[in-house]
């Protein structure tokens, strides 16, 4: 088996306002936008893919689910700390703030007007010394 692409299917209420607030807050931007459809991409991430709930593209047995007890978690080469100051700045909630846990993860958390847990991660260089 190949993997070629990976997508994340998120099935939520508000498509306008999760698109929004993944294009101008993460950098995301839209590949293809009909009603109650949106698909997010960019370069360095795993694609989105925004579905509104009740949709009859879904079997039945999904259609009102909503995306819930599920983070996306995007990890950064840097710069986490800067991030989480850009984010604040921009008027975005910090849901959880940076932290470091102690098996060497630093993390933050913002949730978007849907709910969806967008998680920021970057990994300390463990000290060998």
């Amino acid at each position: 088996m190949q993997i070629t692409a990976s997508t994340v299917s998120l099935t939520i209420d508000d498509i306008a306002a999760s698109q929004e607030f993944f294009t101008t807050h993460l950098g995301y931007t839209v590949q293809a936008a009909a009603d109650g459809f949106a698909s997010l991409t960019r370069p360095d991430a795993m694609d989105i893919v925004l579905l509104a709930r009740g949709t009859q593209v879904l079997p039945p047995e999904q259609r009102d689910q909503h995306a819930a007890g599920l983070i996306l978690a995007l990890t950064l080469a840097d710069g986490l700390q800067d991030q989480e100051k850009r984010l604040r700045d921009a008027g975005v909630e910090i849901t959880m703030p940076l932290r470091e846990e102690p098996w060497g993860e630093r993390l933050f958390q913002v949730t978007d007007p849907n709910g969806v847990i967008i998680q920021f991660v970057e990994w300390a260089t463990p000290d060998n010394g």
